[in-house]
């Protein structure tokens, strides 16, 4: 019999007969009920993640012998990190978009770049794919899709193309995310140097971020969008790559995206000053009518400068905020390492505690993290909250109006807070008993072929827990000891892990949840993950290729 309280677990990783192919049967049976039950059966996300949660902890308990307790301790763990840092972000993203929407704003911002290009098609690029990786590049965590999203509702799209062209835009810059903590946590656990990695990633990623751009105007437009718009989206996404490329290999990790987003969005700016499409595209309605977002038909107001800074002002602060918090070192200060330690500048009111009544260890008796860190200045939700609180007095906004704007955001996003907290709770459980661990290594076992797959390791790692940081946490040992039992370069499988999990990030729960509490689909999560998850897919069959290329000699001139 299980136990039913709190008691010290060591983790099992071929509980059903030693067999790790049985055991992995089990293991997945979360995630299986998880996506059928959004992409089938189209259940809300947040009713469907609540399920999904409750048979990882039947199959914990139950298969695992994990005890009950812990199972329900650590799904309060994944919960809490769900909401804080997670969700603490969106709700404090979409609280500065709205404010920015009552005061009309964000119609003057809509405008400005209907003058920059009025075809729609090259602003979503600009929009999504630049200002979302710069987005990534100072936050991750969600940020860039409830900010992108929003922005393109304002700009005319529909929510549910706004949702779907936000996420797979949210897919090259991920590795380098929130200043390539993906990568510095990944040289953590697999004690390689952060350059090598970072230069690996940075031969990987660059590639898939010339298809990118045109996959968008493809969602857009379909292939009209491919034959008029294929030179800005092309030049995009080559720019992108190739000072991604550079950045990662020779000048500044943690700046690859910063320095490829800004180059791309000129790149295409210039380009756009010269150069205009055949046909100019506008967001239409079911009906084939333009899509209204003034509510009062095309507008021909011409906004004023100081009306257009004002405008841009919330996003220009947001920039200014999290570059002075994460790249001044007095401000930065650093931050503990281990409960009890104390860290300076922002980082000073950071604590790190050991979740209560939750003691896990390894199969090999290593002890397992079970740590929660609450960086209550430093977090981007709060960055971003200090950020709408310097935009207010831009805006013209009084106190009481923001609050109220902050009561309504919360409201707003009450099922994908839910969501969010659910989908964790499940990840955290299913990390935490060794289910994840137990696909991994069923994965790994699969020779010489393993570097076909071992992209779909940090894929199914980010899938389960949304974010890249996590999923090289998770299986970033595992790719190194997956390389050197098959004999292949250590770098370019661990590199695999994280360039492959970005691909994860538009199918997981956890994001398809912000995407659709960002633009007002609550409920809708199962459409969106239906709309998602080919392009998912294919990226991912590129990436395992090109990844299976790198580890032959038809392109082994790559590895670092």
């Amino acid at each position: 019999m299980p136990a039913l309280l709190l008691a010290d677990y060591q983790q099992v990783y071929d509980p059903l007969g030693g067999s790790l192919g049985l055991s992995s049967i089990v293991a997945v049976l979360p995630l299986v009920v998880l996506f059928v039950l959004l992409g089938v059966v189209r259940m809300r996300a947040w009713l469907a993640s609540v399920i999904g949660l409750v048979v990882a902890l039947v199959v914990a308990v139950v298969f695992y012998s994990m005890p009950a307790g812990d199972a329900l301790n650590s799904g309060l763990l994944g919960a809490a990190f769900g909401f804080f840092p997670i969700m603490w972000i969106v709700i404090n993203a979409i609280w500065v978009y709205n404010l920015t929407v009552e005061t009309g704003h964000f119609d003057v911002l809509r405008r400005s770049f209907a003058s920059v290009s009025d075809d729609q098609r090259i602003q979503a690029i600009i929009i999504a794919f630049c200002f979302g990786a710069l987005m990534e590049a100072l936050a991750g965590f969600g940020t860039p899709v409830a900010i992108s999203s929003v922005m393109l509702i304002a700009l005319g799209f529909r929510p549910l193309k706004a949702a779907t062209v936000a996420l797979v835009a949210n897919t090259a810059p991920v590795a380098f995310g929130a200043l390539a903590v993906p990568i510095t946590t990944l040289a953590t656990v697999t004690k390689l140097p952060v350059e090598d990695l970072g230069a690996m990633v940075g031969r990987q990623t660059p590639i898939l971020s010339v298809f990118v751009p045109l996959a968008l105007v493809f969602i857009i437009d379909g292939k009209r969008g491919l034959k008029q718009v294929w030179p800005p989206a092309l030049l995009c996404g080559v720019v992108f790559g190739v000072f991604q490329y550079l950045s990662s290999n020779f000048w500044s990790i943690p700046l690859a995206d910063i320095i490829a987003s800004l180059a791309a969005a000129a790149a295409v700016l210039l380009f756009t000053r010269v150069w205009h499409p055949a046909e100019h595209y506008e967001e239409a309605d079911t009906d084939g009518r333009p899509v209204d977002v003034d509510g009062g038909g095309v507008s021909t107001r011409t906004d004023t400068r100081s009306e257009v800074l004002r405008a841009y002002a919330p996003y220009l602060i947001i920039i200014l905020v999290f570059v002075l918090a994460t790249r001044v070192p007095p401000i930065t200060g650093v931050a503990p390492t281990k409960p009890g330690a104390h860290g300076t500048g922002l980082e000073v009111a950071t604590w790190i505690y050991n979740w209560p009544g939750l003691t896990i260890t390894s199969q090999t008796g290593k002890a397992v993290a079970t740590t929660f860190k609450l960086n209550i200045l430093s977090a981007a939700g709060t960055l971003l909250l200090i950020s709408g609180l310097l935009t207010l007095p831009v805006l013209k906004v009084g106190l009481g109006q923001a609050l109220r704007t902050y009561g309504k955001s919360l409201a707003q996003l009450k099922f994908a807070i839910l969501t969010v907290m659910a989908v964790l709770a499940l990840g955290f459980v299913m990390n935490e008993s060794g289910q994840t661990t137990t696909l991994g290594l069923w994965l790994a076992g699969a020779g010489g072929l393993f570097a076909l797959l071992s992209p779909i390791l940090g894929w199914l790692g980010v899938a389960v827990t949304g974010s890249d940081t996590s999923s090289n946490s998770l299986f970033g040992a595992l790719q190194i000891s997956a390389a050197q039992s098959v004999n292949l370069p250590p770098v370019l499988l661990a590199a695999a892990n994280s360039s492959g999990g970005v691909l994860g990030k538009m199918i997981s729960p956890q994001n398809l949840a912000i995407a659709a509490g960002a633009v007002g689909l609550e409920g809708k999560e199962g459409e969106i993950f239906r709309r998602v998850l080919v392009w998912s897919l294919v990226f991912l069959v590129f990436m395992c290729v090109l990844v299976y290329l790198q580890s032959t000699p038809v392109l082994s001139w790559m590895v670092a």
